[in-house]
């Protein structure tokens, strides 16, 4: 009796990841330069590293096209009825497919934009949840990444205490522990830009190039 939804769901997940594997940056850049960006800049496949790369077209246009696939693998969710744990189930699947996508062999992006994107869809009012402690926070400590990690380590702690559902609270959950864990070899850097007041000199982590 209950095949069909559960193999339904297993499918839209399934999608939800192919769609996260879609690293736009990675793309763009061979079509622009024909090199591979894992290879140049930070070795990341994200719109920062992108816009090192490309310039600020580069880095906007791929932050639009992260941000969407997150917004469109949550869309098909709602078109084809998932349940609650289903849809949030496949929000995660597009974040992880972005951040390890099997075709660059899980070398991906840091999954910001993704993760957004799905939020947006999910439920607006989350997003906005996040929006407004970015903005509390990065008034109080003026650095753009941490204010985004710690927005999205927060924004659990706020939906649980506003009474959201349990399900709602464990995909935001796992969003964020999902981001936190692609940054964490920023994290002490930023720190310590914090910390002193100034930006660090190896903040491109230059990678060494390929034999």
């Amino acid at each position: 009796m209950h095949s069909v939804p559960y193999a339904k769901e297993t499918l839209v997940m399934l999608v939800g990841y192919a769609l996260g594997c879609f690293t736009s940056g990675y793309y763009l850049v061979r079509w622009r330069t024909g090199e591979d960006i894992r290879w140049l800049g930070s070795g990341s496949v994200g719109a920062t590293n992108v816009g090192r790369v490309l310039g600020r077209p580069g880095f906007f246009l791929t932050v639009l096209c992260d941000f969407f696939k997150g917004l469109f693998a949550v869309w098909l969710t709602r078109y084809f009825q998932l349940n609650p744990t289903g849809t949030v189930l496949t929000m995660v699947a597009v974040a992880i497919g972005h951040i390890w996508p099997a075709q660059l062999w899980f070398h991906g992006g840091k999954g910001v934009a993704t993760s957004l994107g799905a939020l947006l869809t999910f439920d607006y009012s989350i997003a906005f949840t996040f929006a407004a402690l970015f903005l509390v926070v990065y008034a109080a400590l003026r650095n753009f990444v941490l204010a985004g990690l710690l927005a999205f380590a927060l924004t659990p702690l706020a939906l649980f205490a506003a009474d959201y559902s349990l399900t709602s609270v464990f995909g935001v959950s796992a969003l964020a522990l999902l981001v936190l864990i692609a940054h964490r070899k920023n994290i002490p850097d930023e720190i310590h830009k914090l910390m002193t007041g100034r930006k660090l000199k190896g903040d491109k982590r230059a990678v060494p190039k390929q034999p």
